[in-house]
């Protein structure tokens, strides 16, 4: 018995921005972005489709899987780093836009590895008060966080949003097993992004950029690498599992290159890895869910399959959970 998900849902932005359109923008070509990403296009966000609206299709879609109503909701998490504004939170824009007037409703910002936080979250709550349903959602629309004259990091980022519904089942042994969760601030430099420039000159930032990310992309790959292949093998060491155990391993979608080295390093077979990558791009903290969503819809995932996700994101903040379907 534990906390499990009881429905997934996704959702994109209509318009799909490819490689060749980018190279009529900036000095790239198709075949640069695809030999060191992996990446063929990605969703970005037209008119109206705020990361609270993408938010809220997705939640809406693992509602309805979940056969519940918004209602029945006891809260809200909503993961991102693109949030519609500071204040209110984007979750609390999906309450509104849900009709979710039972739950409360916040924002976390773990960065990429905002769902994997979220899940684990929703998992305490539940296991303090096992009558919960619980919404986590991971939500970003980037294409508004991007310099889009720095080849370096426009090429990698799209717009989406996955959800999930949380609730408890005493009935058997499913659930999510464990996770292990990590950060490491003194790395902030590597992978950031800064808000809107101070309205106070005594603490504003003195090397302010602009409100857009900011990365060390060959750093950053020796580091997520190590990370999310640290905390794959220290999670299994500790919950007992074997890697030839788990069924699906379900990554954060950074680029190809990163996922395949992790591949690499773990030794499993790349059809045991879900990577949808080279159609969405980074999506940070909507990338597994989005990923996890077509998973279940695709049929890869079935009754009492050990799950596996892991991420790492700015911060820096890593980790790993590991789900019995």
């Amino acid at each position: 018995m534990g906390s499990v998900i009881l429905g997934t849902g996704s959702s994109l932005p209509e318009k799909v921005l490819t490689n060749k359109e980018l190279e009529k923008t900036i000095n790239t070509t198709d075949e640069w972005i695809r030999t060191r990403t992996g990446i063929k296009q990605r969703h970005i966000s037209g008119t109206g489709e705020y990361t609270y609206t993408l938010a809220s299709r997705a939640a809406k879609k693992a509602l309805e899987m979940a056969n519940l109503e918004p209602g029945e909701i006891d809260q809200i998490i909503v993961a991102t780093i693109s949030s519609h504004m500071l204040m209110p939170s984007t979750a609390c824009f999906v309450q509104q836009e849900l009709g979710a007037n039972n739950a409360f409703a916040y924002d976390i910002n773990a960065a990429c590895s905002g769902f994997v936080y979220g899940l684990d979250l929703a998992d305490k709550y539940l296991i303090a008060s096992r009558d919960k349903k619980i919404l986590v959602i991971g939500a970003e629309t980037l294409s508004s966080r991007v310099n889009w004259q720095d080849r370096n990091t426009c090429i990698l980022f799209g717009d989406g949003a996955g959800a999930a519904v949380i609730g408890y089942s005493d009935n058997d042994d499913r659930g999510i097993v464990d996770s292990s969760l990590f950060s490491d601030g003194s790395l902030w430099k590597l992978l950031h992004m800064h808000t809107a420039e101070s309205c106070n000159e005594d603490i504003s930032v003195a090397d302010w950029s602009g409100a857009h990310i900011v990365m060390e992309g060959r750093e950053v790959f020796k580091h997520a690498v190590k990370a999310m292949e640290d905390s794959i093998r220290g999670l299994l060491q500790k919950t007992g599992h074997h890697l030839d155990a788990i069924k699906l391993v379900i990554p954060h979608q950074a680029n190809v290159r990163i996922l395949n080295r992790l591949v690499e390093r773990l030794e499993v077979s790349a059809d045991r890895v879900f990577i949808n990558a080279p159609l969405y791009g980074n999506t940070s903290a909507a990338s597994i869910p989005i990923a996890l969503d077509e998973a279940n819809r695709g049929g890869r995932i079935t009754r009492n399959d050990l799950i596996l996700f892991c991420s790492f994101g700015g911060g820096f903040t890593w980790g790993a959970s590991l789900i019995k379907w």
